[in-house]
C-alpha cells in the first residue's frame, strides 16, 4: 500500500471513529417518539444538527447557519456563494449539513464536492460518508447506509440513495451521470490556492470550467450551487463568478466586528478570540481570513511604511485638512467615499481620521458634520471637494446634511491638475518611505482604515483594486503641503515629500 493510501485510510479510520463516538442515541425512545424527532429534523435545522451531529454541533447552532440552510432548501435551483469567514464552519455546513438535511427532507441528492485538487476533492467527500457508514442516529433512524460495491474514496451510494462524488478542479465533468442520474448538488470548496489566486489566466479559465463544464451537468429540476470560499483576495474565481452573475446570492458572514471584536457566532467563540487573533497574525491577515477583507501585500506601499504614533493635541496643528472624495451610488461594486482628515505639524503630516465606505453621499457628509462637531470650538477643519464633480445634486445633499445636523461644513471647491491616477498616487511613496506621514494610534483597529490600507497596498501596476483613499490621501497631502514653511535660504527649494536634509532626520 503507498503512503499516501495508507494515511486518507487512516485519516478516514478517524473520521468513522468521531463520528461513532459521540452517539446520543435514546434506547428507550418509543418508534413514536423518533418518527415524531425525524418531522422536527425535516423542518428545523438546529434541531437536525443536534441530533445527528452532535460531535459537529459543540456550540449552539448560530442563525447565519440557519438561515443560510432555509434559503437553500426552499430554492431548489439556488446560484451563490457561501462568503463565509474561517471559524464559520463553511465546509461542514454545505458539504455535510445542508446535504444530508434535504436528505431527510426526502428529496433526490446526487453531491458533488470539487477541491482545489482531486485528493482534497475526496478528503471533502469522507466527512459525509464517514457518517452515511458510523453515525449511530442516521442508522438508528434511517437503517444501514453501507452500501458495499458503491462506497469507495471520492464516490458512494448509500442504501437509502444519497450519491455522493468528489472531484478536482478543472477535471473532466462531461458525462458526469449515474444511470439516469444527474448531479443535483455542487459544492466547490476552498478551491482557491494562492498559485491560483497569482494566475489570473488560470482563474479565467477555472470560472468558465464552473460555469461552462460543471453547472451544466445538472439537468433535472433541482439545480443547486453552492460556491464555498472565504473572500481573501480582491480578484478570485468567485468575484470573476460574481461579475458575471450579480443576480446570485451572496451570503457573506464576517467572523467579527472589527471594532469590538465581537464574534458574530458569539455561542462558540469568546469575546476576545478575534483580538488575540489580530495580534497573532496582524490585523490585515486576520482580517482577510475572517472578515471577507481582502489583503494585498504592496509592492509599492508596505505595512512596514505605515507609522502609528499618539495623536498630537488638534490646537497644535499649523492647519488641519479633511478631502472628500466622492462616491454616489454606495452599491456593494461602486467607487468609495473616502475622506481622508489630516493634519500639519512643523514638516510632518498626520491623519487624524479617515472615512472609507461604499455608500451614499448622505452618510459621507454625516460623518464631516459629526467630526466637525466633535471638535473644540479652537479646532477648524477646512473641507475641500474636487471642483469637476461638482453639481446641484452634490451642493443639494450638503445643505441638507448642514441642516440636519445644524453646522456649516464650508467646503471649499478645488480644481485639481490633470494627471494620470496612478501617476499621481505614485507622488506619495516618499512620503511614506522618507517617514513624513504619521497615523494616529486609534485608527489602528478602525475598519475604515483597513479598507484604506487595503487600497493604498494594492496600488501596483495594472492594479484593479479600489483606489479612493489613496487618491483622497494625495489631494488632502497636496492642501497640507502648500502650509509647509522653512527657515533659512538652504531649504527654499525643500518639497515634504522628498528626503530630509541629512542632519534633519530623526
Amino acid at each position: 500500500m503507498k503512503k499516501t493510501d495508507k494515511a486518507a485510510l487512516e485519516r478516514y479510520k478517524k473520521k468513522l471513529q468521531l463520528s461513532r463516538s459521540f452517539s446520543n442515541v435514546n434506547p428507550f425512545e418509543t418508534e413514536k417518539e423518533k418518527r415524531a424527532a425525524i418531522e422536527m429534523a425535516k423542518t428545523s435545522f438546529s434541531f437536525m444538527v443536534k441530533r445527528y451531529f452532535p460531535h459537529y454541533a459543540t456550540a449552539e447552532t448560530p442563525d447565519f447557519h440557519i438561515d443560510f440552510a432555509n434559503k437553500v432548501k426552499k430554492n431548489k435551483t439556488f446560484k451563490g456563494f457561501a462568503q463565509g469567514g474561517r471559524a464559520s464552519a463553511k465546509s461542514v455546513v454545505n458539504c455535510v449539513l445542508i446535504p444530508f438535511w434535504l436528505w431527510i427532507n426526502e428529496e433526490p441528492i446526487y453531491l458533488v464536492v470539487v477541491g482545489n485538487n482531486a485528493d482534497r476533492g475526496k478528503q471533502l467527500l469522507e466527512d459525509i460518508r464517514a457518517e452515511f457508514e458510523s453515525n449511530p442516529q442516521i442508522i438508528n433512524d434511517f437503517g444501514e447506509q453501507y452500501n458495499q460495491g458503491s462506497w469507495e474514496d471520492g464516490f458512494f451510494i448509500t442504501k437509502g440513495g444519497f450519491i455522493g462524488q468528489s472531484l478536482g478542479m478543472g477535471q473532466s465533468v462531461r458525462g458526469l451521470r449515474v444511470k439516469n442520474k444527474r448531479p443535483t448538488h455542487i459544492v466547490p470548496d476552498d478551491i482557491e490556492t494562492k498559485d491560483l489566486n497569482a494566475n489570473p489566466v488560470r482563474q479565467l479559465k477555472m470560472a468558465r470550467w464552473i460555469e461552462r463544464d460543471l453547472i451544466p451537468t445538472m439537468d433535472g429540476g433541482i439545480r443547486r450551487y453552492i460556491h464555498s470560499n472565504n473572500k481573501f483576495a480582491h480578484k478570485m474565481v468567485q468575484t470573476i463568478l460574481q461579475e458575471i452573475h450579480p443576480d446570485w446570492v451572496i451570503d457573506q458572514v464576517n467572523s467579527y466586528d472589527p471594532v469590538t471584536f465581537e464574534p458574530t457566532w458569539w455561542q462558540k467563540y469568546s469575546s476576545d478570540y478575534f483580538q488575540q487573533m489580530e495580534k497573532e497574525i496582524g490585523a490585515l491577515a486576520a482580517r482577510a481570513e475572517f472578515n471577507n477583507e481582502p489583503h494585498v501585500e504592496g509592492t509599492i506601499f508596505k505595512a512596514e511604511d505605515i507609522q502609528y504614533a499618539p495623536l498630537p493635541k488638534l490646537n497644535t496643528f499649523k492647519i488641519i485638512f479633511g478631502y472628500w472624495d466622492v462616491a454616489y451610488s454606495g452599491t456593494q461594486s461602486s467607487d468609495y467615499n473616502a475622506i481622508v482628515v489630516q493634519g500639519l505639524k512643523d514638516r510632518d503630516f498626520w491623519e487624524i481620521d479617515c472615512f472609507v465606505q461604499q455608500c451614499k453621499m448622505s452618510a459621507a457628509l454625516a460623518y464631516m458634520c459629526q467630526f466637525q462637531l466633535s471638535l473644540p470650538d479652537t479646532v477648524v477643519v477646512h473641507w475641500v471637494f474636487e471642483s469637476q464633480f461638482w453639481n446641484d445634486a452634490v451642493e443639494s445633499a450638503i445643505r441638507d446634511a448642514e441642516r440636519l445636523f445644524n453646522c456649516r461644513l464650508n467646503i471649499i471647491k478645488r480644481d485639481r491638475p490633470r494627471a494620470a491616477k496612478y501617476d499621481r498616487m505614485l507622488q506619495l511613496q516618499p512620503y511614506y518611505k522618507n517617514g513624513r506621514f504619521y497615523y494616529n494610534e486609534k485608527l489602528k483597529h478602525k475598519k475604515d482604515h483597513q479598507v484604506a490600507m487595503a487600497q493604498l497596498f494594492g496600488i501596483e501596476p495594472g492594479y484593479n483594486t479600489k483606489d479612493d483613499y489613496p487618491d483622497a490621501k494625495k489631494g488632502v497631502t497636496d492642501e497640507c503641503e502648500k502650509f509647509v514653511t522653512f527657515s533659512g535660504s538652504e531649504n527654499s527649494n525643500y518639497k515634504s515629500g522628498l528626503m530630509r536634509p541629512k542632519n534633519d532626520r530623526i
